[in-house]
């Protein structure tokens, strides 16, 4: 029997935790972007090798509550913590903030689980910057393991690998080899739109954006067919996320539909709409509707 277990990334929002697990698993499971709380859902990436499978858990970054959508996201975060077999407390070097991350680890609560502190970002700072910032955070909690990465270049991110690796505890593998996340496919595709909804957009776009995708469908000329909806709460977001004659759409769609190309192998015909759902992010039926369920 190999080793097997679970690991769940966890900490404030926008300290790289998606890019490390898509640098984990080696593919793109997870979406990323400078805005802060992209990731709203628990992501699972699948890392198997011959004698080891690890299964790395991305959840919503952790912060105050201003709405019924942030209250879902933090209680993924904090359930996500409860079973697993290590925990990732990551922490951007870049942008230090010790009382955020003060306030992310009381939400996590105690840990049954060894967790490690995982400074990220340490690519875009000097190192003896490092060292104050390595004191202030071990003040926090009793960390088990000290690492300082980056996602991005993936610097020391194999060091981190094969300490969970020795770590990791005999068992059976959860999921498939092939298998990388657990993800719906209508899902990710939905991620994506969003994701290049916020690229184009960047800060002119309200948070409170979401995907659905309403058919996907494989046809016979090896063509799959995708009709998602960009759901927004007012008028003038709509109009911001149209664009001028659809130019801002189209654009949105154009680079989706070239990504979503790539990963599923399979030339994609992409229809998108934009629709008004007022007060959405504050709505307990229209969360569900939109996928952003309790687990």
């Amino acid at each position: 029997m190999g080793k097997s277990g679970f690991v769940t990334l966890c900490g404030r929002p926008n300290v790289g935790k998606s890019t490390l697990v898509n640098k984990l698993v080696g593919s793109k499971v997870a979406i990323t972007s400078p805005r802060p709380q992209t990731t709203r859902n628990r992501i699972i990436g699948v890392m198997t090798k011959p004698e080891v499978q690890i299964v790395f858990i991305d959840t919503p970054g952790i912060m105050k509550e201003k709405s019924q959508l942030n209250k879902r996201m933090v209680e993924a975060s904090t359930e996500a913590g409860a079973g697993c077999d290590f925990a990732f407390f990551m922490t951007d070097a870049d942008r230090p903030d010790i009382d955020a991350d003060r306030y992310a680890l009381k939400r996590l609560g105690k840990l049954k689980a060894p967790c490690f502190l995982v400074i990220n970002k340490i690519d875009l700072v000097k190192k003896v910057q490092l060292l104050e910032l390595i004191e202030e955070l071990n003040s926090l909690t009793d960390f088990a393991e000290v690492f300082l990465i980056s996602a991005k270049t993936g610097e020391n991110v194999d060091s981190l690998v094969r300490c969970v690796e020795e770590r990791m505890p005999k068992g059976p593998m959860f999921y498939p080899s092939d298998m990388i996340t657990d993800q719906p496919e209508k899902f990710f595709i939905g991620e994506i739109v969003r994701e290049k909804a916020f690229l184009f957009l960047s800060q002119e776009l309200p948070y409170s954006t979401a995907v659905l995708v309403e058919r996907l469908v494989d046809r016979d000329n090896g063509v799959t067919a995708i009709s998602a909806v960009i759901y927004v709460e007012r008028k003038s977001q709509k109009g911001m996320v149209i664009g001028k004659g659809g130019s801002m759409l189209k654009k949105i769609g154009s680079s989706a539909r070239i990504e979503l190309e790539k990963i599923l192998g399979v030339k994609v015909f992409l229809e998108l709409h934009v629709t008004i759902k007022e007060k959405w992010t504050g709505n307990e039926r229209s969360l569900s509707d939109l996928g952003y369920r309790r687990e």
